[in-house]
C-alpha cells in the first residue's frame, strides 16, 4: 500500500488565522503546493482562489498532483447559488477535487428538502464536469444518530439521480478541522463516527479528515476502509512522524 496515493495534503487557514500577512500566507501555500509535488502526494488541498496558482505550479513541474479545493468553508452556510457560483469558477481554474460543506445546521433543523436539492444540485455540477464530489458533515456538530442519517441522505440522493459508474467519485468527508467544540473534545475523524460513516455511507467513498497527524493514525484509517485521508500533516505522517495540526 502506498500511503501517499491516499493523501490529501491540506493548507486551509486564511491569513487572518495564521496570523500572517496575505503574503506570507501565500508564500505558505506555494510552499505546502510544491511540497505536495515533491512528495508525489495524491492532492493538495487549498482555498479556491489558489487553485489556478497550484495548477499553474504542478504543469510547470510536469506533475501529475491533483488539486482539491474547499466550498462553503467551513460553516457551510452559503446559499445554494453561491455554492455553485464558488464550485464552478474552481472548475474554471481547474480544480479536480470540490469538498463541499454541507449546510449541517440546515440539516440538524430538520431542513431536508433544501439538504437534498443542495446535495443533488452541487454534485450534479461536479460529475458533469468530470470531477470527484465530496462532501463534508462535520462529525463533531452531529451526534450519531445524525451522522447516520445524514449519511444516508447523501446516499440515497446519489444514488437516485446518478449512475453507478459515478458512485466512485462522490464521497462523505468527516470533517473541516476548523469546527470549535466544548471542552476541547476530539472534532475530527474519530475512530467512532468514520465506522459510522463506512457503515451508512457505503457504496460512496469516506474522506477521513481532521486530527489525523502520525503514521498510525493514518493507517488505522486506511484499515477501517477510508478511501482518503485529509491532513496539514502528510509530510509527517510519510516519514513517521507526529505532528499538531488539521
Amino acid at each position: 500500500m502506498d500511503l501517499k496515493t491516499y493523501l490529501d495534503s491540506t493548507y486551509l487557514k486564511t491569513a487572518q488565522q495564521a496570523g500572517l500577512s496575505d503574503s506570507q500566507n501565500k508564500k505558505i501555500v506555494v510552499e505546502a503546493i510544491n511540497e505536495a509535488i515533491r512528495e508525489r502526494f495524491k492532492l493538495v488541498m487549498i482555498r479556491p482562489q489558489y487553485v489556478a496558482l497550484a495548477k499553474e505550479l504542478i504543469f510547470n513541474a510536469n506533475s501529475n498532483l491533483d488539486v482539491g479545493t474547499v466550498i462553503s468553508f467551513p460553516e457551510g452556510t452559503n446559499s445554494l447559488v453561491e455554492k455553485l457560483h464558488e464550485a464552478q469558477t474552481a472548475i474554471v481554474d481547474g480544480a479536480d477535487d470540490l469538498d463541499f460543506v454541507l449546510n449541517y445546521q440546515a440539516f440538524k433543523k430538520g431542513e431536508t428538502v433544501a439538504i437534498k436539492n443542495e446535495i443533488f444540485e452541487c454534485t450534479k455540477l461536479g460529475l458533469d464536469n468530470n470531477k470527484v464530489v465530496k462532501w463534508i458533515i462535520e462529525t463533531a456538530a452531529l451526534n450519531n444518530d445524525e451522522i447516520i442519517k445524514v449519511c444516508v441522505l447523501i446516499k440515497n440522493v446519489v444514488m437516485s439521480n446518478f449512475k453507478e459508474h459515478a458512485y466512485h467519485s462522490v464521497f462523505i468527508k468527516s470533517s473541516t478541522g476548523f469546527y470549535k467544540t466544548e471542552n476541547d473534545t476530539p472534532n475530527g475523524a474519530t475512530i467512532d463516527a468514520i465506522v459510522l460513516m463506512l457503515e451508512n455511507g457505503s457504496p460512496l467513498s469516506i474522506k477521513a479528515s481532521g486530527g489525523i497527524k502520525s503514521y498510525d493514525d493514518a493507517m488505522a484509517m486506511l484499515r477501517l476502509g477510508v478511501k482518503r485521508i485529509g491532513t496539514s500533516a502528510a509530510k509527517e505522517i510519510v516519514s513517521g512522524g507526529t505532528a499538531d495540526g488539521y
